[in-house]
């Protein structure tokens, strides 16, 4: 997630959340760098792992991304460069398409490349496939941190392997069943940290290109459960849309929500759905399980891949998939934005 608080901020948001009510309403060859599930992980996953999403996967992709051997995923660095050259590999064992000529959607960060990659499913409806959903996370991070004991790597294990590793799942998921009818394009962004610029640049680019955009769905920071909603992840901009609402009635379970966390700091604007809002002015939004009031370690060290519950983030995930197939597939465009 962009750093967009200030200290401060940060310090008071921590706080006050305490006291804040929430609102209703084939082969891989960068699998050689990841270690094989233990005896106690498939015992530990073995509740999840009879759904299309595992734990198992979603760990091995975090695992993978969020290691010390990445250095933090700073954009314009080789350990973003093997994070992009690994998603590029998945989508290849997917035998998912490049949406333009390669995976890469090159951008320049100042002297840096910089490179979103993107993969396009056509959806099986006639006339649907005209309309696209796009399913988002950010794969970048920070690079380095504030040191804790001789550690300084930034991980970012939750912001954003977490959400990386999501939308790579609904990948494999999607282009195994072809059970969409919309068409979907699948967009792990770059230099989100650097004030969403990966984001910026596509917005724009898709918005010249006059694509038929549906809606946007980003995932960032999927990682921890709340311990005190009566939903599972909230919906940012949720005033903005009927998408919260339809997400609920797709999925046949109170599944999302408004945190009012989220809205006090406008979390709304804060991730890689808000250049397609103000391009595209269409329902784009992010899922989150956590706004800072359920997680220490933002923007920090200790933000590993031990820290995270792949239990609730493949619980979520599964649950996700009936939302976006039935969205992929309604008669008319249904979810829409409010009027101001």
């Amino acid at each position: 997630m962009k750093h967009f608080l200030t200290l401060f901020g940060f310090v008071f948001l921590l706080v006050a959340c305490k006291s804040t009510k929430v609102v209703m309403n084939n082969e891989d060859p960068s699998q050689n760098s990841i270690p094989s599930p233990s005896k106690n992980d498939v015992i530990m996953t073995s509740s999840s792992d009879s759904k299309p999403i595992t734990s198992i996967e979603l760990k091995e992709t975090v695992e993978f991304l969020a290691s010390d051997e990445l250095k933090g995923r700073n954009t314009g660095t080789e350990g973003i460069e093997q994070a992009a050259s690994y998603i590029e590999n998945k989508f290849k064992s997917y035998k998912l398409k490049p949406y333009f000529e390669t995976y890469r959607d090159s951008f320049k960060v100042g002297e840096k490349n910089a490179y979103n990659i993107i993969g396009f499913l056509e959806g099986n409806d006639e006339k649907l496939k005209e309309e696209v959903i796009i399913l988002g996370g950010h794969y970048d991070h920070i690079g380095y941190g504030k040191a804790v004991g001789t550690d300084s790597i930034a991980n970012g294990a939750n912001d954003n392997a977490a959400g990386t590793s999501a939308v790579l799942a609904l990948a494999k998921y999607f282009t195994k069943t072809k059970s969409n009818g919309r068409s979907l394009m699948f967009v792990l962004f770059s230099a989100e940290e650097m004030g969403l610029l990966g984001a910026k640049h596509l917005a724009k680019k898709l918005k010249t290109e006059e694509i038929n955009l549906y809606t946007l769905l980003n995932f960032e920071m999927i990682g921890v459960p709340f311990t005190d909603r009566e939903y599972v992840a909230f919906v940012t901009g949720y005033d903005s849309s009927n998408m919260a609402d339809k997400i609920n009635e797709y999925a046949g379970t109170n599944l999302v929500g408004l945190s009012e966390v989220a809205k006090q700091y406008q979390l709304f604007k804060a991730s890689d759905n808000y250049p397609f809002y103000e391009e595209f002015k269409l329902p784009s939004q992010t899922i989150s399980s956590c706004d800072l009031s359920n997680y220490d370690y933002y923007h920090h060290v200790k933000d590993e891949a031990d820290q995270l519950d792949y239990e609730h983030m493949a619980s979520l995930m599964n649950k996700m998939l009936p939302v976006i197939e039935r969205m992929s597939k309604t008669p008319t465009k249904e979810i829409t934005l409010h009027e101001n």
